[in-house]
Protein backbone atom coordinates (compact mmCIF):
# COMPACT_ATOMS: atom_id res chain seq x y z
CA UNK A 1 0.00 0.00 0.00
CA UNK A 2 1.59 3.25 -0.55
CA UNK A 3 3.04 5.57 1.92
CA UNK A 4 1.65 3.20 4.79
CA UNK A 5 3.01 0.87 7.51
CA UNK A 6 1.85 -1.86 6.28
CA UNK A 7 1.74 -4.16 8.67
CA UNK A 8 0.38 -1.96 11.11
CA UNK A 9 -2.35 -1.05 9.01
CA UNK A 10 -3.28 -4.25 8.34
CA UNK A 11 -3.25 -5.10 11.92
CA UNK A 12 -5.92 -2.71 11.94
CA UNK A 13 -7.45 -2.05 9.05
CA UNK A 14 -9.51 1.68 7.59
CA UNK A 15 -11.71 0.72 4.75
CA UNK A 16 -13.92 3.46 3.10
CA UNK A 17 -16.40 1.80 1.15
CA UNK A 18 -18.89 4.67 -0.33
CA UNK A 19 -18.81 8.49 -0.25
CA UNK A 20 -21.52 11.05 -0.84
CA UNK A 21 -21.47 14.88 -0.81
CA UNK A 22 -19.12 15.52 2.42
CA UNK A 23 -18.33 12.38 3.57
CA UNK A 24 -17.14 9.11 3.32
CA UNK A 25 -19.27 5.55 4.93
CA UNK A 26 -17.01 3.01 5.93
CA UNK A 27 -17.20 -0.89 5.78
CA UNK A 28 -18.66 -1.02 8.97
CA UNK A 29 -21.57 1.62 7.91
CA UNK A 30 -20.28 4.27 9.51
CA UNK A 31 -20.25 8.00 8.16
CA UNK A 32 -16.95 9.70 8.59
CA UNK A 33 -16.61 13.14 7.68
CA UNK A 34 -14.14 14.15 5.00
CA UNK A 35 -12.05 16.90 6.34
CA UNK A 36 -9.30 16.50 3.53
CA UNK A 37 -11.12 15.87 0.03
CA UNK A 38 -10.27 12.44 -0.30
CA UNK A 39 -6.20 13.20 -0.83
CA UNK A 40 -6.55 17.61 -1.57
CA UNK A 41 -8.36 16.38 -4.83
CA UNK A 42 -12.65 16.06 -4.10
CA UNK A 43 -12.72 19.69 -4.44
CA UNK A 44 -16.65 19.44 -5.41
CA UNK A 45 -17.43 16.72 -3.05
CA UNK A 46 -18.05 12.95 -3.69
CA UNK A 47 -20.44 11.27 -5.94
CA UNK A 48 -21.08 14.04 -8.31
CA UNK A 49 -23.84 12.27 -10.90
CA UNK A 50 -22.52 15.15 -13.66
CA UNK A 51 -18.95 13.65 -13.55
CA UNK A 52 -20.43 9.75 -13.62
CA UNK A 53 -22.53 10.27 -16.39
CA UNK A 54 -19.95 12.20 -18.45
CA UNK A 55 -18.06 9.61 -17.95
CA UNK A 56 -20.21 7.01 -19.01
CA UNK A 57 -20.85 8.80 -22.12
CA UNK A 58 -17.49 8.87 -23.08
CA UNK A 59 -16.75 5.19 -22.49
CA UNK A 60 -19.48 3.98 -24.83
CA UNK A 61 -18.45 6.57 -27.38
CA UNK A 62 -15.07 6.36 -27.47
CA UNK A 63 -13.13 4.57 -24.64
CA UNK A 64 -9.42 5.38 -25.79
CA UNK A 65 -7.81 6.99 -28.74
CA UNK A 66 -3.57 6.83 -29.32
CA UNK A 67 -2.04 10.06 -28.72
CA UNK A 68 1.43 9.80 -30.53
CA UNK A 69 0.85 11.06 -33.83
CA UNK A 70 -3.28 11.32 -33.95
CA UNK A 71 -5.72 13.10 -31.90
CA UNK A 72 -9.32 13.16 -30.42
CA UNK A 73 -11.23 15.94 -30.17
CA UNK A 74 -11.98 16.21 -26.34
CA UNK A 75 -8.60 16.77 -25.46
CA UNK A 76 -8.30 19.86 -27.41
CA UNK A 77 -11.67 20.61 -26.19
CA UNK A 78 -10.40 20.31 -22.19
CA UNK A 79 -7.35 21.99 -23.14
CA UNK A 80 -9.12 25.30 -24.59
CA UNK A 81 -11.31 25.03 -21.30
CA UNK A 82 -8.65 24.89 -19.25
CA UNK A 83 -6.77 27.80 -21.25
CA UNK A 84 -9.85 29.96 -20.42
CA UNK A 85 -9.40 29.75 -16.61
CA UNK A 86 -5.31 29.17 -16.40
CA UNK A 87 -3.85 31.95 -14.95
CA UNK A 88 -1.30 34.60 -16.36
CA UNK A 89 -1.79 33.73 -19.79
CA UNK A 90 -0.15 30.01 -19.10
CA UNK A 91 -2.45 28.62 -21.91
CA UNK A 92 -0.31 25.90 -23.53
CA UNK A 93 -1.36 22.96 -22.15
CA UNK A 94 0.70 18.80 -22.04
CA UNK A 95 -1.61 16.27 -20.24
CA UNK A 96 -0.41 14.12 -17.86
CA UNK A 97 -1.76 11.29 -15.22
CA UNK A 98 -0.73 12.44 -12.06
CA UNK A 99 0.80 15.26 -10.45
CA UNK A 100 4.29 13.23 -10.01
CA UNK A 101 4.22 13.04 -14.58
CA UNK A 102 3.27 16.76 -14.16
CA UNK A 103 6.46 17.62 -12.09
CA UNK A 104 8.68 15.30 -14.03
CA UNK A 105 7.02 16.44 -17.29
CA UNK A 106 7.62 20.50 -16.43
CA UNK A 107 11.19 19.92 -15.39
CA UNK A 108 12.13 18.54 -18.93
CA UNK A 109 9.97 21.07 -20.52
CA UNK A 110 12.22 23.47 -18.95
CA UNK A 111 15.45 21.60 -19.54
CA UNK A 112 14.30 21.23 -23.36
CA UNK A 113 13.25 24.70 -23.80
CA UNK A 114 16.87 26.37 -22.11
CA UNK A 115 18.49 23.66 -25.04
CA UNK A 116 15.85 25.06 -28.00
CA UNK A 117 17.17 28.70 -27.04
CA UNK A 118 20.51 28.05 -27.33
CA UNK A 119 21.32 27.21 -23.32
CA UNK A 120 22.36 23.96 -23.67
CA UNK A 121 24.59 24.01 -20.44
CA UNK A 122 21.66 24.62 -18.60
CA UNK A 123 20.57 21.38 -17.28
CA UNK A 124 20.57 22.25 -13.60
CA UNK A 125 17.26 21.97 -11.37
CA UNK A 126 16.53 23.71 -7.91
CA UNK A 127 13.96 23.02 -5.69
CA UNK A 128 13.42 23.78 -1.94
CA UNK A 129 13.73 22.09 1.58
CA UNK A 130 10.51 20.44 2.78
CA UNK A 131 9.18 20.54 -0.46
CA UNK A 132 6.94 17.44 -2.37
CA UNK A 133 7.07 17.63 -5.96
CA UNK A 134 6.00 13.67 -6.42
CA UNK A 135 7.31 9.98 -6.20
CA UNK A 136 9.43 10.21 -9.83
CA UNK A 137 12.92 10.66 -9.77
CA UNK A 138 12.95 14.64 -11.05
CA UNK A 139 10.27 14.80 -8.20
CA UNK A 140 11.95 13.27 -5.58
CA UNK A 141 15.59 15.08 -6.40
CA UNK A 142 14.11 18.25 -6.56
CA UNK A 143 12.14 17.28 -3.27
CA UNK A 144 13.53 18.15 -0.20
CA UNK A 145 11.73 15.18 2.23
CA UNK A 146 13.78 13.04 3.95
CA UNK A 147 11.85 9.93 4.04
CA UNK A 148 11.37 9.99 0.20
CA UNK A 149 15.10 10.69 -0.90
CA UNK A 150 17.07 8.42 1.24
CA UNK A 151 16.27 5.16 -0.27
CA UNK A 152 16.88 6.33 -3.88
CA UNK A 153 19.92 7.34 -6.03
CA UNK A 154 19.05 11.04 -7.16
CA UNK A 155 19.64 12.67 -10.42
CA UNK A 156 22.71 14.46 -10.70
CA UNK A 157 22.64 18.65 -10.94
CA UNK A 158 20.05 19.41 -8.24
CA UNK A 159 20.57 21.34 -5.68
CA UNK A 160 17.67 23.54 -3.03
CA UNK A 161 16.67 26.84 -1.21
CA UNK A 162 16.45 26.20 2.38
CA UNK A 163 12.72 26.03 3.56
CA UNK A 164 10.12 28.79 4.78
CA UNK A 165 9.42 27.55 8.04
CA UNK A 166 10.00 29.86 11.24
CA UNK A 167 7.71 28.71 13.79
CA UNK A 168 9.98 31.09 16.02
CA UNK A 169 8.76 34.19 14.01
CA UNK A 170 5.69 33.39 12.48
CA UNK A 171 3.84 31.16 15.30
CA UNK A 172 -0.20 31.24 15.35
CA UNK A 173 0.10 33.89 12.16
CA UNK A 174 -3.50 35.23 11.50
CA UNK A 175 -5.30 37.50 9.12
CA UNK A 176 -2.46 36.87 6.20
CA UNK A 177 1.12 35.65 4.93
CA UNK A 178 3.76 35.30 7.86
CA UNK A 179 5.83 38.35 7.89
CA UNK A 180 9.21 37.16 8.33
CA UNK A 181 11.20 35.04 5.71
CA UNK A 182 11.03 37.16 2.04
CA UNK A 183 15.11 37.49 1.89
CA UNK A 184 15.06 33.63 2.47
CA UNK A 185 14.35 33.75 -1.71
CA UNK A 186 17.63 35.47 -2.18
CA UNK A 187 18.89 31.81 -1.78
CA UNK A 188 18.63 31.48 -5.21
CA UNK A 189 21.03 34.15 -5.89
CA UNK A 190 23.57 32.15 -3.52
CA UNK A 191 22.77 29.33 -5.91
CA UNK A 192 23.74 31.28 -9.10
CA UNK A 193 26.76 32.44 -7.29
CA UNK A 194 27.93 28.99 -6.47
CA UNK A 195 26.97 27.03 -10.06
CA UNK A 196 26.68 30.08 -12.13
CA UNK A 197 23.63 31.07 -13.68
CA UNK A 198 24.56 29.39 -17.02
CA UNK A 199 23.95 25.71 -15.85
CA UNK A 200 20.67 26.48 -14.01
CA UNK A 201 17.44 25.35 -16.08
CA UNK A 202 14.54 26.32 -13.45
CA UNK A 203 13.64 26.44 -9.99
CA UNK A 204 10.60 24.11 -8.69
CA UNK A 205 9.14 25.47 -5.81
CA UNK A 206 5.28 25.28 -4.15
CA UNK A 207 3.68 28.61 -3.58
CA UNK A 208 2.01 26.98 -0.51
CA UNK A 209 4.02 23.85 0.56
CA UNK A 210 1.37 21.53 1.22
CA UNK A 211 2.12 17.42 2.07
CA UNK A 212 4.95 19.17 4.31
CA UNK A 213 2.18 20.28 6.49
CA UNK A 214 0.91 23.26 5.25
CA UNK A 215 3.85 26.04 5.04
CA UNK A 216 3.24 29.25 3.56
CA UNK A 217 5.05 31.41 1.90
CA UNK A 218 6.33 34.56 3.43
CA UNK A 219 4.99 38.34 2.02
CA UNK A 220 6.84 39.07 -0.21
CA UNK A 221 8.72 35.62 -0.74
CA UNK A 222 7.45 34.87 -4.31
CA UNK A 223 7.51 38.29 -5.58
CA UNK A 224 11.35 38.08 -4.87
CA UNK A 225 11.72 34.62 -6.45
CA UNK A 226 10.39 35.34 -10.07
CA UNK A 227 12.60 38.69 -10.01
CA UNK A 228 16.02 36.62 -9.19
CA UNK A 229 14.88 33.71 -12.12
CA UNK A 230 13.68 36.80 -14.08
CA UNK A 231 16.98 38.37 -14.33
CA UNK A 232 19.32 34.94 -14.49
CA UNK A 233 17.41 33.78 -16.99
CA UNK A 234 15.93 30.49 -14.75
CA UNK A 235 12.63 29.49 -15.40
CA UNK A 236 10.02 29.82 -12.57
CA UNK A 237 7.90 26.52 -12.16
CA UNK A 238 5.09 26.67 -9.42
CA UNK A 239 3.73 23.43 -8.12
CA UNK A 240 -0.01 23.62 -8.40
CA UNK A 241 -1.23 19.66 -7.79
CA UNK A 242 -2.71 20.85 -4.22
CA UNK A 243 -3.23 24.59 -4.31
CA UNK A 244 -4.73 24.22 -8.26
CA UNK A 245 -8.63 24.42 -8.86
CA UNK A 246 -10.10 27.04 -6.44
CA UNK A 247 -7.95 25.74 -2.53
CA UNK A 248 -6.98 29.34 -1.88
CA UNK A 249 -10.18 30.94 -2.56
CA UNK A 250 -8.73 31.55 -6.55
CA UNK A 251 -8.53 29.59 -9.30
CA UNK A 252 -4.91 28.90 -9.30
CA UNK A 253 -2.02 29.71 -6.72
CA UNK A 254 -1.07 32.00 -8.96
CA UNK A 255 -4.01 34.39 -9.34
CA UNK A 256 -4.01 34.46 -5.54
CA UNK A 257 -0.61 35.58 -5.06
CA UNK A 258 -0.30 37.45 -8.61
CA UNK A 259 2.92 35.72 -9.12
CA UNK A 260 3.41 34.17 -12.52
CA UNK A 261 5.57 31.52 -13.22
CA UNK A 262 6.53 30.10 -16.79
CA UNK A 263 5.34 26.52 -16.02
CA UNK A 264 2.63 25.32 -13.65
CA UNK A 265 1.96 21.66 -12.73
CA UNK A 266 -1.51 20.19 -11.64
CA UNK A 267 -3.07 16.77 -11.30
CA UNK A 268 -5.68 15.99 -8.13
CA UNK A 269 -8.58 18.63 -8.77
CA UNK A 270 -8.54 18.79 -12.34
CA UNK A 271 -11.02 15.55 -12.43
CA UNK A 272 -12.04 16.00 -8.73
CA UNK A 273 -10.13 12.56 -8.17
CA UNK A 274 -12.62 10.81 -10.28
CA UNK A 275 -9.97 10.02 -12.92
CA UNK A 276 -6.11 10.00 -12.62
CA UNK A 277 -4.79 13.05 -14.99
CA UNK A 278 -2.95 16.33 -14.76
CA UNK A 279 -1.67 18.86 -16.56
CA UNK A 280 1.31 20.96 -17.06
CA UNK A 281 0.33 24.97 -18.23
CA UNK A 282 2.88 26.29 -20.15
CA UNK A 283 3.77 30.14 -20.81
CA UNK A 284 3.44 31.32 -24.79
CA UNK A 285 7.86 32.22 -23.73
CA UNK A 286 8.22 28.48 -23.39
CA UNK A 287 5.74 26.78 -26.14
CA UNK A 288 6.81 29.18 -28.70
CA UNK A 289 11.06 27.82 -27.75
CA UNK A 290 10.20 24.66 -28.76
CA UNK A 291 8.77 24.85 -31.55
CA UNK A 292 11.87 25.27 -33.68
CA UNK A 293 13.49 23.17 -36.21
CA UNK A 294 12.36 21.36 -39.38
CA UNK A 295 8.35 21.01 -39.69
CA UNK A 296 8.42 17.37 -39.55
CA UNK A 297 10.54 16.60 -36.39
CA UNK A 298 9.12 15.94 -32.96
CA UNK A 299 9.85 19.20 -30.70
CA UNK A 300 9.54 17.72 -27.58
CA UNK A 301 10.33 13.38 -27.14
CA UNK A 302 8.36 12.95 -24.44
CA UNK A 303 4.87 11.65 -23.47
CA UNK A 304 2.37 9.17 -21.67
CA UNK A 305 0.52 6.51 -23.49
CA UNK A 306 -2.75 7.68 -21.30
CA UNK A 307 -1.68 11.35 -21.99
CA UNK A 308 -5.00 13.40 -22.82
CA UNK A 309 -7.32 10.28 -22.33
CA UNK A 310 -10.61 11.20 -23.24
CA UNK A 311 -12.38 9.40 -20.56
CA UNK A 312 -10.61 11.66 -18.26
CA UNK A 313 -10.84 14.62 -20.70
CA UNK A 314 -14.74 14.30 -19.83
CA UNK A 315 -14.19 13.59 -16.63
CA UNK A 316 -12.29 16.98 -16.55
CA UNK A 317 -14.73 19.15 -18.85
CA UNK A 318 -17.58 18.06 -16.12
CA UNK A 319 -15.79 18.59 -13.30
CA UNK A 320 -14.84 22.32 -15.16
CA UNK A 321 -18.86 22.94 -15.39
CA UNK A 322 -19.41 22.37 -12.03
CA UNK A 323 -16.96 24.42 -10.58
CA UNK A 324 -18.40 27.97 -12.82
CA UNK A 325 -22.52 26.79 -12.20
CA UNK A 326 -21.51 26.51 -8.60
CA UNK A 327 -18.40 29.36 -8.20
CA UNK A 328 -16.09 26.66 -6.60
CA UNK A 329 -13.11 28.42 -7.54
CA UNK A 330 -13.40 31.27 -5.47
CA UNK A 331 -16.08 29.58 -2.69
CA UNK A 332 -12.95 29.04 -0.07
CA UNK A 333 -12.70 32.70 -0.10
CA UNK A 334 -15.79 33.28 1.24
CA UNK A 335 -15.39 30.30 3.65
CA UNK A 336 -11.61 31.20 4.70
CA UNK A 337 -12.77 33.69 7.86
CA UNK A 338 -14.79 31.29 9.10
CA UNK A 339 -12.54 28.86 8.65
CA UNK A 340 -9.59 30.53 10.17
CA UNK A 341 -11.49 31.05 13.16
CA UNK A 342 -12.48 27.52 13.48
CA UNK A 343 -9.33 26.54 13.55
CA UNK A 344 -7.32 28.96 15.45
CA UNK A 345 -9.90 28.39 18.36
CA UNK A 346 -8.07 25.27 18.76
CA UNK A 347 -4.62 27.35 20.20
CA UNK A 348 -4.29 26.32 23.77
CA UNK A 349 -5.12 22.68 23.17
CA UNK A 350 -2.86 19.94 24.86
CA UNK A 351 0.11 20.07 22.79
CA UNK A 352 -0.75 22.16 19.57
CA UNK A 353 2.51 24.40 18.78
CA UNK A 354 1.41 26.32 15.64
CA UNK A 355 -1.85 26.48 13.49
CA UNK A 356 -1.37 27.84 10.03
CA UNK A 357 -4.58 28.36 7.68
CA UNK A 358 -5.05 30.06 4.15
CA UNK A 359 -7.80 29.62 1.93
CA UNK A 360 -9.52 26.39 2.64
CA UNK A 361 -6.27 24.87 3.84
CA UNK A 362 -4.86 24.39 7.49
CA UNK A 363 -1.55 23.09 9.31
CA UNK A 364 -2.21 22.05 12.81
CA UNK A 365 1.67 22.02 14.02
CA UNK A 366 2.21 19.51 17.53
CA UNK A 367 4.91 18.83 19.58
CA UNK A 368 6.59 15.35 19.21
CA UNK A 369 6.60 13.07 22.16
CA UNK A 370 10.76 12.15 22.74
CA UNK A 371 11.69 9.66 21.24
CA UNK A 372 8.66 9.04 18.92
CA UNK A 373 8.25 12.04 16.62
CA UNK A 374 5.21 11.80 14.37
CA UNK A 375 3.22 9.13 16.83
CA UNK A 376 0.93 11.71 18.70
CA UNK A 377 -0.55 12.94 15.45
CA UNK A 378 -1.24 9.55 14.26
CA UNK A 379 -2.64 8.60 17.55
CA UNK A 380 -5.00 11.63 16.61
CA UNK A 381 -5.38 10.81 13.43
CA UNK A 382 -6.80 7.48 14.25
CA UNK A 383 -9.03 8.34 17.05
CA UNK A 384 -10.70 11.19 14.59
CA UNK A 385 -11.79 8.22 12.02
CA UNK A 386 -13.02 6.07 14.88
CA UNK A 387 -14.87 9.17 15.41
CA UNK A 388 -16.28 9.93 12.22
CA UNK A 389 -13.45 12.12 10.87
CA UNK A 390 -10.72 11.75 8.34
CA UNK A 391 -7.87 13.76 8.41
CA UNK A 392 -4.47 13.82 6.93
CA UNK A 393 -1.35 14.17 9.29
CA UNK A 394 2.80 14.38 8.19
CA UNK A 395 4.93 13.80 10.81
CA UNK A 396 3.29 15.70 13.94
CA UNK A 397 1.69 18.23 11.46
CA UNK A 398 -2.10 17.34 10.56
CA UNK A 399 -3.01 19.02 7.33
CA UNK A 400 -6.88 19.92 6.23
CA UNK A 401 -8.26 20.82 3.20
CA UNK A 402 -11.98 19.54 2.86
CA UNK A 403 -14.11 19.82 -0.25
CA UNK A 404 -15.21 23.59 -1.44
CA UNK A 405 -18.92 22.92 -0.95
CA UNK A 406 -18.56 22.26 2.79
CA UNK A 407 -21.06 24.67 4.35
CA UNK A 408 -20.07 25.99 7.87
CA UNK A 409 -21.69 23.45 10.29
CA UNK A 410 -19.33 21.08 8.10
CA UNK A 411 -16.38 23.28 9.31
CA UNK A 412 -17.46 23.80 12.89
CA UNK A 413 -18.19 19.98 13.40
CA UNK A 414 -14.78 19.34 12.13
CA UNK A 415 -13.22 21.96 14.20
CA UNK A 416 -15.09 20.17 17.21
CA UNK A 417 -14.58 16.21 16.50
CA UNK A 418 -10.30 17.79 16.24
CA UNK A 419 -10.45 19.71 19.34
CA UNK A 420 -12.04 16.47 21.16
CA UNK A 421 -9.22 14.21 19.72
CA UNK A 422 -6.44 16.46 20.98
CA UNK A 423 -7.81 16.86 24.32
CA UNK A 424 -7.57 13.54 23.94
CA UNK A 425 -4.23 12.72 22.95
CA UNK A 426 -1.33 12.30 25.85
Amino acid sequence: MPFTANRQFKAAPRLLAAAEGMYYTSDDGRRVLDGTAGLWCVNAGHGRRQITEAVERQLSTLDFAPTFQMGHPIAFDFAERLAAIAPGGLDRVFFTNSGSESVDTALKIAIAYQRAIGQGTRTRVIGRERGYHGVGFGGITVGGLVNNRRVFPLLPGADHLRHTHDPARNAFTKGGLPTHGAELADDLERLVALHGAETIAAVIVEPMAGSTGVLLPPKGYLERLREIATRHGILLIFDEVITGFGRLGAPFATDYFGVTPDLVTTAKGITNGTIPMGAVFASRKVHDGLMTGPEAAIELFHGYTYSGHPVACAAGLATLDIYAEEGLLTRAAELAPHWEEAMHALRGLPNVVDIRTIGLVAGIELSSREGAPGARAYDVFVDCFEKGLLIRVTGDIIALSPPLIAETQHIDDLAAMLGDALKRAA
